[in-house]
This record gives structure tokens, C-alpha cells and sequence, in this order.
């Protein structure tokens, strides 16, 4: 323990006391030890330095070395150093009010130099074994914040909020929500015809944008599949007109992919109405909605113009006041039938 460069404070108002103090210290291996005349000079030297251990007289002029314990605990930098209280007096009741203010020992005038290195020793490890477990906290603390910063990643944030919360995401059905699917034109050939490095450095320019495209305009993303984006509106996030904001979205999209340096077009398709969502596995989690909307919606991602957004003519009366669109006319969609598709190619 005393190989150990620890930093100690002595603090008596009489000079024998204090040399004599530092002497059997010393002696014992502990070099590094500072000395206080009073209790006032003690807490501006604490205060200013970094002490593993402060051993104070009792009785003491201007500030005795019970204000002195006071004023440490007081102190939130200072009340988890350890304080051993010195004194000649007798005084159990002295003593005791020194122990419920959270001294760590007492030790009575003159010294006796094995008690003194052994409660000095057992101070110390005390000491050594809480900044042990201050410095596990303090990392436990920053890998809880790169796990809750992984999960928000992954999930939308009331869905991690609430798996932090409670371990488990209750499966919900929505309502009224509005579901985005947008994928690139073209990708494979694009994919045959360039090496990895660029086909993955060009879809993670091209996703970054669409997620503050998607933030914009309150939406969620959900995932990727593949080189196909797939957000949501009104899910987790209280959304008042969800299949608007997934058209201007989309629109938002087509002219974020335009503005980069990717010879890339995208096509996107909405679809509003009722969803299931919730989170499916236990050592991956994926966060994911269920339902004929979501169905709808990806079969419209491959049935418009590059750079509009499909849907059904049903949806398109929801969002008619607000948009341009031409009718794609009957058109067999898989699942559906024959049914009227509408392009929206812009917002009023």
C-alpha cells in the first residue's frame, strides 16, 4: 500500500504535533504528505489539491477539525475523501458526532505507529477500492450510452424509449399511417457495372440524405432493403396529415438523389391506412410494420416515373388539394387488380 503515490494532508495547530505526525508517515512510506496550521488554510489547501486522505486534529483554532469534516462533506468534490480525526481529548461525544458526520476513523493523541499505519492502510484502500468502483460507473455509464445510442439507431425512438423502459415492445395496431417505400432505378446493372467500394459509398450518400429528407418531414425511417428505403408517418411520431408528408417526402427524395454525384433515379410509393407494428427477434432486433398498406405501398414504388410518387386513386383524394398528379390510368397491380394509379409530380 505505501509503494501506492498517494497524497495525504495533515492538519494540526501545534508544529510538534504535525512534525511528528509526518515523521511516523514517513517512516511508514507515505512521502507524500502536506501539513495545515488550522482547519481554514486545510479546506483552501483541499480545495486546491487533490488529497487521497486528510487526518485532522479535533481542536483547533479559527475552524476546528469538526467544521472542518463539515465543510468536506458539504463539498461535492471533497466528501469522498477520507478523513481521520486526531485528538488528545477524551471525549466520546466529540468522537461519535465525528462518526455520523461520515469521519472515516479516529485515532488518539500520542500516535501509536502501528494503529496509525493500519488505519492510515485501511483509509486508503477504502479509498482505492470506491475510485475502482467510481471509474466502473463511469464506464458503465458511456457503454450505456453507445447501447442507447446503437438502439435508437435501429429503432424509432418511442420504440427504444420503451424497450429501455419495460425490455419488450408491445405489438400495436395503427390506424392511420402512412407508408413510403422509395428504391433506385436501374440499381443492379449499376451494381454489375461498378466495384463495391462505390455502389457502398454511393448508397450510404444517397441514404444519409433521405434520412434528413425524412426527419424534414416528420417522418420515420424503418429500414433498408437492399437499395430500397422504407420510412413511415404517423406511426410513432403524432403526424396530423401522414400521406402528405410522405408525398413531399418522396418529392424530396427525387430531388435529394438529383443533387448528387450519382448517375441515380429513384421511384417511391405511398399508401395510408392501418399497419401492425412491432419488434420480431431477440438477438437482432428489427422493428417493423405489418399489413395490406404496406403491401400497397411497395407494389406503387415500382409503378410510377422516376422521380414522382405513385398511389392508389384513393389515396390520391386524400392529398388532392395540396398536389399535382396525372392518372397512370387501370393498371393491374398484384394483389389488387386492375385499379387507378395516380404519379404525383409535385405540391401546391
Amino acid at each position: 500500500m505505501a509503494d501506492q503515490p498517494f497524497k495525504l494532508l495533515t492538519v494540526d495547530d501545534e508544529e510538534f504535533n504535525r512534525k511528528l505526525l509526518v515523521r511516523h508517515l514517513k517512516k511508514e512510506g507515505f512521502d507524500n504528505v502536506d501539513t495545515a496550521e488550522n482547519g481554514q488554510q486545510a479546506m483552501e489547501m483541499a480545495r486546491a489539491g487533490d488529497y487521497d486522505l486528510v487526518m485532522t486534529d479535533i481542536e483547533m483554532p479559527e475552524m476546528d477539525g469538526i467544521a472542518v469534516l463539515e465543510a468536506m462533506k458539504a463539498d461535492m468534490r471533497l466528501r469522498d475523501v477520507p478523513v481521520i480525526m486526531i485528538s488528545g481529548v477524551e471525549d466520546m461525544t466529540a468522537v461519535v458526532k465525528c462518526i455520523e458526520l461520515g469521519a472515516e476513523d479516529y485515532l488518539r493523541k500520542p500516535f501509536n505507529p502501528v494503529m496509525l499505519k493500519a488505519r492510515v492502510t485501511a483509509s486508503l484502500e477504502k479509498k482505492r477500492l470506491r475510485d475502482l468502483e467510481s471509474v466502473h460507473m463511469q464506464q458503465l455509464k458511456v457503454e450505456k450510452k453507445k447501447s442507447d445510442k446503437l438502439l435508437n439507431v435501429i429503432l424509432p425512438n418511442a420504440a427504444a424509449s420503451e424497450l429501455k423502459a419495460t425490455g419488450k415492445v408491445v405489438p400495436r395496431r395503427y390506424d392511420d399511417v402512412a407508408i413510403l417505400f422509395c428504391d433506385i432505378v436501374s440499381f443492379t446493372t449499376f451494381c454489375e457495372k461498378h466495384d463495391a467500394a462505390e455502389v457502398v459509398d454511393g448508397l450510404q450518400a444517397l441514404f444519409t440524405a433521405f434520412e434528413r429528407v425524412t426527419n424534414e418531414n416528420e417522418m420515420e425511417k424503418i429500414k433498408t432493403i437492399g437499395d430500397e428505403f422504407m420510412a413511415s408517418a404517423g406511426l410513432t411520431r403524432t403526424n396530423y396529415t401522414p400521406l402528405l408528408s410522405a408525398v413531399k417526402c418522396g418529392l424530396g427524395m427525387a430531388a435529394a438523389t438529383a443533387e448528387l454525384d450519382v448517375d441515380w433515379q429513384v421511384r417511391v410509393g405511398v399508401h395510408v391506412g392501418p399497419v401492425v407494428a412491432g419488434i420480431v427477434g431477440d438477438q437482432k432486433y428489427q422493428f417493423d410494420v405489418w399489413g395490406d398498406t404496406v403491401n400497397t405501398a411497395a407494389r406503387m414504388a415500382g409503378m410510377g416515373s422516376p422521380g414522382t410518387v405513385a398511389m392508389t386513386y384513393d389515396a390520391w383524394l386524400k392529398v388532392q388539394d395540396e398536389c399535382q398528379g396525372r392518372s397512370l390510368g387501370q393498371i393491374d397491380v398484384k394483389g389488387k387488380g386492375k385499379i387507378e394509379l395516380v404519379e404525383c409530380t409535385g405540391v401546391l
